[in-house]
């Protein structure tokens, strides 16, 4: 039985005919692409959108922060790359140590070194020589074989032989034709990038060894210990029957068939000092007052599952690590300002007494001097928060009998010689070119010497390789001088 209407309502709505659907572009339905309708997502889809949006927009935001951060640190040092150099004179070198961090391959040292380092000593056209170091200790036994390469040469032990040119080292060789050639050096201080305070401290460590310690391994010097190898010969008892004939069994004569297997790679080599012993050695007479400045370059490195946060954060804040890594290059590129290390005797206002804190948990020992009683360096100091990042694993002592040695460079707390720390320096900016950085990178200033160009838009730029545009300050121009030396055209 059918209900009568409710009311006049209910009959005009059901009266009035549905809108007929909007019909589709022929040119989507032929591609067979359906008819899609402008909505709001629905709320997963939201949330997955702000989230990847988020990551994304945080991520160019950082990049793009980055790349200008180091290009203001590149057009800081690049007038130096147009200054001109005699023919008889090679650019000035740095050296640049390298390890790799506890725990890790060396691939994420390189990787610092090719992200942070090489753009700026790039831009300044510095000639660079890279140090590694493999495992610990390499550091160490490098910077140490070095100095006393340099003790030697500078005639410490006596008057060299003069070498011979056929079966001496690239090393040799290149001195000699320098040498023969007239070629100098720059008349500049060269310096040392240290990378991490896992490198800083053995590269202390081969400082000390190397101005302290003797120029021949004392372990070459103590006399050796002669084994008896005489055979024995077998006692022969009253009755000959007594002597045993049986063949060995099989399976020794499988264990005797088989090859030696290869020694296992030794460690670096063992420390000619070790740094209880700094106080009952005196300096080499050839140590200069002063010596190259260094500039420990931050390399923060942390590992681990549950660190994921903290890496997500360094990761996305790579632009404030670019930047206090561009400082500390760029002081060494310049070269311009260079001071002693501080010290906890004279030293009142300066950052050193900001950062004399308390050691990490995982250093048990004093690090005081054994020369002085209350004496404190900046050296010991120096990128110190880095140590609360390393890898539990450069703490366990090995278990192979091969692999312990007396010292442990990364662990061991540093010991500072005072006739060591008096005579390094440090690389700094002055204030005044810490000024000029902040101008280059308000856009007020650029490259000592040259003229900022003019920006010009990518579609602009484009535009004017590719298409009909005519904009001057587009296109590359050839500005020839006047050759006839007249006025005029």
């Amino acid at each position: 039985m059918e209900t009568p209407a409710s009311g006049p309502a209910s009959e005009a709505a059901a009266a009035a005919p549905k809108p007929a659907p909007k019909p589709q572009n022929p040119a989507l339905r032929m591609l067979g692409l359906p008819n899609i309708k402008l909505k709001l997502p629905s709320r997963n889809w939201m949330i997955f959108l702000t989230v990847t949006g988020s990551f994304i927009g945080a991520l160019v935001y950082d990049r793009r922060e980055k790349k200008k951060i180091q290009e203001k640190w590149a057009n800081m040092v690049a007038h130096l790359a147009d200054e001109p150099l005699r023919t008889t004179e090679a650019r000035r070198k740095v050296t640049v140590f390298l390890s790799a961090p506890p725990g890790d391959s060396m691939r994420n040292a390189r990787d610092h070194f090719r992200d942070y380092v090489k753009p700026i000593l790039v831009s300044g056209a510095l000639d660079y020589e890279v140090v590694e170091g493999r495992r610990e200790g390499d550091l160490r036994a490098a910077v140490a074989s070095r100095i006393r390469r340099k003790r030697e040469l500078a005639g410490e032990s006596g008057p060299l032989p003069e070498p011979d040119l056929q079966t001496a080292d690239f090393e040799t060789k290149l001195r000699h034709i320098r040498a023969t050639t007239g070629v100098h050096d720059e008349p500049e201080t060269k310096g040392d990038l240290v990378l991490g305070r896992h490198a800083w401290k053995e590269y202390i460590r081969g400082i000390h060894e190397g101005w302290l310690g003797p120029l021949i391994d004392p372990a070459s010097l103590q006399p050796a210990v002669v084994e008896d190898s005489t055979p024995k010969e077998p006692l022969l008892s009253d009755t000959p029957d007594q002597i045993s004939t049986e063949e060995p069994p099989k399976d020794e004569k499988k264990e005797a068939e088989k090859p030696a297997e290869k020694p296992k790679p030794s460690g670096p080599p063992a420390s000619y000092l070790l740094p209880s012993a700094y106080n009952t050695h005196q300096i080499s007479p050839i140590a200069p007052t002063e010596f190259d400045g260094s500039a420990p370059v931050a390399f923060p490195h942390i590992l681990g599952f549950l660190n994921i946060p903290i890496r997500m954060y360094r990761f996305l804040n790579r632009r404030h690590l670019a930047d206090k890594v561009g400082e500390q290059v760029a002081a060494a590129v310049l070269a311009s300002s260079i001071r002693p290390y501080a010290d906890s005797t004279h030293s009142s206002e300066s950052d050193f007494s900001s950062i004399t804190q308390s050691q990490p948990q995982n250093s048990t020992s004093d690090e005081s001097s054994p020369s002085s009683d209350a004496s404190t360096s900046e050296q010991q100091f120096v990128l110190q928060e880095e140590e609360k990042d390393w890898h539990k694993s450069a703490y366990k002592q090995p278990t192979d009998p091969a692999e312990i040695r007396e010292e442990r460079e990364w662990t061991d707390p540093m010991t500072i010689d005072p006739r060591i720390s008096s005579r390094m320096r440090r690389f700094v900016l002055s204030p005044d070119e810490l000024a000029r950085s902040q101008r280059i990178a308000e856009g007020k200033e650029w490259v000592i010497g040259k003229e900022k160009p003019v920006h010009v838009p990518v579609w602009k730029s484009l535009w004017a390789a590719y298409g009909w545009g005519e904009e001057e300050n587009a296109r590359s121009k050839v500005i020839i001088g006047n050759l006839d030396g007249e006025d005029g055209e």
